[in-house]
C-alpha cells in the first residue's frame, strides 16, 4: 500500500490484502458486516441489536459519527457520554465478537441533519464545507482532535475491535478535490489510526475519479448489477479486495411518498452475486432504527423532501429489533460463506393495543408566545442567525395592513410557514408564495411560525439555511421590524414540555389560534389547509403494571402535523400525508407506573393517541437504488 509517493507503515493493521484477496491476521477472510448506528439505537437496546447482528451471521459492524450528534453547539464540548458514549458501543460490539469498521466523515449522509456536520459549522460565512478551504479543515482538526484518538485506543492494535476507517463518505458523488481527501487520510493517521483505511464511492468512472485515494483501498456502494460495479473496480484498482461496502438491501422514505421495501428474491439474488464472486460486504441496513428527535434529514430534488422518522429501511432486523424473512434469507447466505450459526433470538415483546384519550392544553400561538423573547431586527432573521439547528421560529411584526384585498409575500422560505394575522390563521406556505388577507388600513399582528423539516444531508445544497432567508411583503411593501421567539423542540426538558403544554390551558382549546375563526387558505405555491382551532398541545397518560413496559407503536388518528413526546423523549415528527402512520416507541422509554405522551399538533389534533399491534410503515413500493 502507498500513501501519496510513501510507503505506509500499516505493519499492525490486522486486515491487509495481497493480489486481490483480503486477509485477517495474514488469513483470507470476507467480511460480512452490517451498518447499525449508535445514534438510532436507544443505548439501553445497543446490546440486543448487536447481538442480533451476530445472529445474523455478520462478523463485523459498521457505524457512521454523526459530529452534529456529540456537539450540537459551537461553545459546547462534544459529549462522549450517555447515548453519545461511542467508545462504550464500539466496546460492547466486541464483547459480542464482531469487529468494528468506523466511518468518522466528518461527512456521513446517512439521511441525517445535515449530513452529520454541525449546523453552527455550515453556517459560518465563507464556509466552504467538504473542502481544503482552510476554515474548513480548522474545524475538522479540532474535532479530530477530541474523536480519532478515542478510536485509534480501540484499534485491534490497542487490545479493541476497530479494524478499518473509512475516508470521508462518497465524495466522488460531491467534488474532486483531492487536496481535502489526502488531508483527511493523514488527519486519521497522525491522530493514531492504524488499521485499514478505505474510500467509498458509487460504481462509476465520474464517482471513483472524485472520491479515491492512491495507496487507500477503494470500494463501492451499490444496489444491483455487481458484477458491472466489480468489473470496475477490478479494472481501476487490480490487486485490490473487492468489497461493497453499502449493499442497499432496503431504501429509506420522505413524507408524502409510499414506504419503499426491496423483496427478499431480489436483495438475496444480488447478495449472492457479492458472496459467489469473493466479495467482502456491509448491509445497509442490517438494522435502521430511528430519527428520534429532530434529527431525520432532508433531499432536494427539485423540491425538499424530507425524510420521516423511522428509519426501518427494509432491514434484515426491523426497527424495534423482530427478525424478518430477510434475515433468514441472508443468513442462509451468510452460514453458507462460513460464518458462525447462533441461535435466532426471539422478537420483542409489544404492548397490548389501547386508545387513549387527550386532554386538550394550550392552544398552538398560545403557548409558543409565552417563550422567551430571542432576538429583534429589523429583518426576519434566519435559524443560524437565532443559533438554532433544527425546530420552530416564532416570527412576529406588526404591520399595517391596507384596506381591502392584499397578499403577503414570503420569499426565501425554509422550509413551512403557518401565517397568522390577529391570531386568525390565513393560510400555509411549504416553499417561497403569497396568502390573500383583507384589511381594514389599521395595524394587525403578524406572526409566521417556520419549521425547519429536515437540514439537506445530500448534494450541492449541503448546509442550506433554515427560516426566512429572503423577506415578507404586503404587495410590494417590505415588513421591518421583527421579533423571533426560537424553538428548540428537541431540547427542552419534560419539565419545560410540560409548562407549555398547560399554559394558560384555561382559556380553552384553541385560544390565541383563531378558535372559531374562518380560514382564508393561501394562494401561493404550497398553501394549505388551514389551522384548525385545536392546533396546540394535548396530552395523554396511561398506567402500566410492573413488568408491561414493552415496545411500542404510537398512533394519532385524526391528528395532521406535529411533534410526539413519551416520557420526555421526543420520537419525532408525524404527519398524515404518510407514509408512516406509527411512531417506534422503544421499551426502556416506558416505566411501571404512569407514562405520558405530549404532543404538539400544528393543524387539527384528534381525540386520542393509539397503541397498535405492529408497526404501520404506509402502502409499500418497491425500490432498487442501483447507485
Amino acid at each position: 500500500m502507498t500513501r501519496g509517493d510513501a510507503t505506509l507503515t500499516a505493519t499492525s493493521s490486522l486486515l491487509t490484502y495481497e493480489d486481490g484477496v483480503l486477509l485477517r491476521g495474514g488469513v483470507p477472510h470476507q467480511v460480512l458486516s452490517g451498518s447499525l448506528h449508535y445514534f438510532r439505537v436507544h443505548p439501553a437496546q445497543w446490546r440486543d441489536r448487536l447481538e442480533r447482528l451476530a445472529a445474523l451471521g455478520l462478523n463485523t459492524v459498521d457505524t457512521y459519527v454523526a459530529w452534529n450528534f456529540h456537539q450540537r453547539r459551537a461553545d459546547r464540548p462534544a459529549a462522549f457520554d450517555g447515548w453519545c458514549d461511542l467508545e462504550a458501543f464500539i466496546a460492547l460490539a466486541g464483547e459480542i465478537g464482531l469487529d468494528v469498521i468506523v466511518r468518522p466523515g466528518p461527512y456521513i449522509c446517512a439521511e441525517w441533519d445535515n449530513g452529520g456536520l454541525p449546523a453552527w459549522l455550515t453556517a459560518q460565512v465563507g464556509m466552504r464545507a467538504r473542502s481544503s478551504e482552510p476554515a474548513f479543515l480548522d474545524a475538522v482538526a479540532a474535532w479530530f482532535d477530541d474523536l480519532i484518538p478515542r478510536l485509534a485506543a480501540l484499534q485491534v492494535a490497542n487490545g479493541g475491535p476497530v479494524v478499518a476507517f473509512q475516508v470521508e463518505n462518497e465524495y466522488g458523488s460531491y467534488g474532486d478535490d483531492g487536496d481535502y481527501l489526502a488531508w483527511l487520510r493523514d488527519a486519521l493517521v497522525a491522530r493514531g489510526a492504524t488499521e485499514l483505511l478505505y474510500t467509498a464511492d458509487g460504481p462509476t468512472d465520474l464517482m471513483l475519479d472524485g472520491g479515491s485515494l492512491p495507496g487507500v483501498l477503494a470500494t463501492a456502494t451499490f444496489g444491483t448489477r455487481t458484477g458491472e460495479a466489480f468489473g470496475l473496480l477490478r479494472a481501476r484498482r487490480d490487486g485490490e479486495p473487492l468489497l461493497c461496502a453499502e449493499f442497499w438491501n432496503g431504501w429509506f422514505d420522505h413524507w408524502g411518498e409510499r414506504h419503499h421495501v426491496r423483496t427478499v428474491p431480489s436483495a438475496d439474488a444480488t447478495l449472492a452475486e457479492i458472496l459467489d464472486a469473493g466479495g467482502s460486504v456491509s448491509l445497509y441496513m442490517a438494522h435502521g432504527g430511528t430519527n428520534f428527535g429532530l434529527w431525520a434529514g432532508a433531499n432536494h430534488d427539485g423540491r425538499l423532501q424530507p425524510t420521516v422518522t423511522s428509519y426501518d429501511s427494509d432491514a434484515p432486523i426491523a426497527e424495534h429489533g423482530a427478525v424478518t424473512a430477510k434475515f433468514h434469507a441472508f443468513r442462509e447466505r451468510f452460514v453458507a460463506a462460513g460464518a458462525r450459526e447462533l441461535p435466532v433470538p426471539a422478537d420483542p415483546r409489544v404492548l397490548a393495543p389501547r386508545a387513549v384519550p387527550v386532554t386538550r392544553g394550550a392552544g398552538l400561538l398560545e403557548a409558543l408566545r409565552t417563550t422567551p423573547l430571542t432576538a429583534t431586527r429589523a429583518t426576519p432573521p434566519s435559524f443560524e442567525e437565532l443559533g438554532l439547528p433544527s425546530g420552530l421560529v416564532l416570527y412576529t411584526a406588526t404591520p399595517r395592513l391596507p384596506r381591502g384585498e392584499n397578499t403577503i409575500t414570503v420569499s426565501g422560505l425554509h422550509d413551512r410557514a403557518q401565517v397568522f394575522v390577529d391570531g386568525v390563521p390565513v393560510g400555509i406556505l411549504d416553499t417561497d408564495g403569497s396568502v390573500p388577507v383583507t384589511g381594514r388600513g389599521e395595524r394587525v399582528q403578524l406572526e409566521i411560525l417556520v419549521e425547519n423539516q429536515g437540514r439537506i444531508n445530500y448534494g450541492p445544497l449541503l448546509g442550506q439555511g433554515k427560516g426566512i432567508l429572503g423577506g415578507v411583503q404586503i404587495g410590494r411593501r417590505l415588513v421591518h421590524g421583527w421579533s423571533a421567539r426560537a424553538l428548540p423542540l428537541d431540547e427542552w426538558t419534560q419539565e419545560e414540555v410540560a409548562g407549555l403544554a398547560g399554559a394558560g390551558a384555561g382559556l380553552g382549546a384553541g385560544a390565541g389560534a383563531g378558535a372559531g375563526a374562518g380560514v382564508r387558505e393561501g394562494a401561493g405555491a404550497g398553501a394549505g389547509a388551514g389551522v384548525g382551532a385545536a392546533a396546540g398541545f394535548s396530552t395523554a397518560r396511561f398506567a402500566l403494571d410492573d413488568g408491561e413496559p414493552a415496545d411500542a407503536f404510537l398512533a394519532l388518528p385524526g391528528f395532521g402535523k406535529g411533534f410526539v413526546w413519551v416520557n420526555g423523549l421526543l420520537l419525532g415528527r408525524y404527519w398524515e400525508i404518510g407514509p408512516q402512520v406509527t411512531l417506534y416507541v422503544p421499551a426502556p422509554v416506558l416505566v411501571a407506573g404512569v407514562n405520558t405522551v405530549t404532543v404538539l399538533e400544528l393543524e387539527h389534533a384528534g381525540e386520542r393517541v393509539e397503541f397498535r399491534a405492529r408497526p404501520e410503515l404506509g402502502p409499500p413500493e418497491e425500490y432498487v437504488e442501483i447507485f
